[in-house]
């Protein structure tokens, strides 16, 4: 049985998406191209990428009898942060963790679903889903040169989320690639993680190396990295789609003020505790104090002053090696570096 796709976008704009679009059931039209990636070990660390492929590359492996991928878009556009800082944070980490925010609409629109006779399994980048190929697939904008989904009306900047259904659902049509000949976003990679058109080195991506790696940040990137201290905007930045991009009417995806009162030497006084009361609801407490403390002086490395040293010095006689071992290396660049 065939049911309607205009009753199923509607509720999907009642809870506060931004699009909604429907792509069949299939072996991602990707999946080969991933296949290679893992094995080029482009995916670094990211063990959890490796496991179980076959259900990562087709959703019929993750939920018996899967007839649709319903993709859906949400808008985190907030423009700019309120007061000047001396550091970048990734924009969609401003305030609280859209995780949670999303997984509450999905929650209601499976029960939506389920009225309809369907069983659904759903996911906002959590589960095993090659999503930006479903959501190309359904014409959900399309994938960048920087594998970022693109969004004629949104740009960059939104948040991917997808419902694997058992409900049979007419496909939406895919809208093309509208790139063109534009490269602004490999151009604007500060460590040349974009090595082709398509093609991430999550080795070399400020992203991945502020989030996700758990160690120290290998030499070679750390002045690349410049004054970002929790992933990175660049390639999103550059996208000249953005310029269709509005506000996101969602206030919990603006700028918590709390955070942007801060300085950079601020951040390095954040005992553990302090820590996590300060980023409480947000997607930078689940990197933890030493990992964040790690990005801080890496930025202070490459922005700070001899004014920056007392708290640098302090920082150095952290217990984590991890924290003392970039404070000394932030120290020693910005005595290496400083005017006389």
């Amino acid at each position: 049985m065939t049911h309607s796709a205009a009753q199923i976008k509607s509720r999907a704009a009642e809870l506060g998406f931004d699009d909604c679009r429907i792509a069949r059931a299939s072996e991602a039209t990707h999946a080969s191209n991933f296949h290679s990636w893992i094995a080029n070990g482009n995916h670094a660390d990211m063990a959890w990428m490796e496991r179980t492929p076959e259900r990562r590359t087709d959703p019929r492996n993750v939920l018996e009898n899967c007839k649709s991928v319903i993709t859906l878009a949400t808008n985190y556009f907030t423009g700019e942060t309120p007061n000047p800082v001396d550091y970048r944070i990734a924009r969609y980490s401003w305030n609280n963790d859209y995780h949670d925010l999303i997984k509450k609409r999905l929650k209601q629109f499976n029960q939506t679903l389920e009225a309809l006779g369907g069983i659904q399994r759903d996911y906002v980048d959590t589960g095993p889903v090659l999503e930006r190929d479903f959501a190309t697939d359904a014409g959900l904008g399309w994938n960048g040169k920087s594998t970022v989904q693109i969004h004629r009306k949104l740009g960059t900047w939104f948040f991917l989320a997808e419902i694997l259904t058992t409900l049979e659902l007419p496909a939406d049509p895919p809208f093309g690639d509208h790139c063109g000949k534009c490269t602004r976003c490999i151009d604007a990679c500060p460590t040349r993680a974009i090595t082709a058109p398509h093609t991430v080195d999550a080795r070399r991506c400020i992203s991945y190396l502020t989030i996700e790696h758990k160690g120290p940040i290998p030499e070679e990137f750390r002045e690349a990295i410049g004054d970002r201290i929790y992933g990175c905007d660049a390639c999103l930045d550059a996208c000249p789609w953005n310029r269709f991009a509005k506000a996101s009417s969602e206030a919990g995806f603006h700028a918590r003020q709390s955070i942007f009162d801060h300085t950079l030497r601020d951040f390095l006084s954040l005992d553990d505790e302090q820590f996590r009361t300060l980023f409480a609801k947000s997607p930078i407490k689940r990197t933890k104090r030493p990992r964040f403390l790690r990005n801080v002086c890496i930025a202070l490395g490459n922005t700070g002053s001899s004014a920056d040293l007392p708290a640098l010095t302090r920082a150095a006689a952290d217990p984590d090696p991890l924290i003392s071992e970039h404070a000394i290396w932030a120290i020693n660049r910005i005595n290496n570096t400083a005017k006389p």
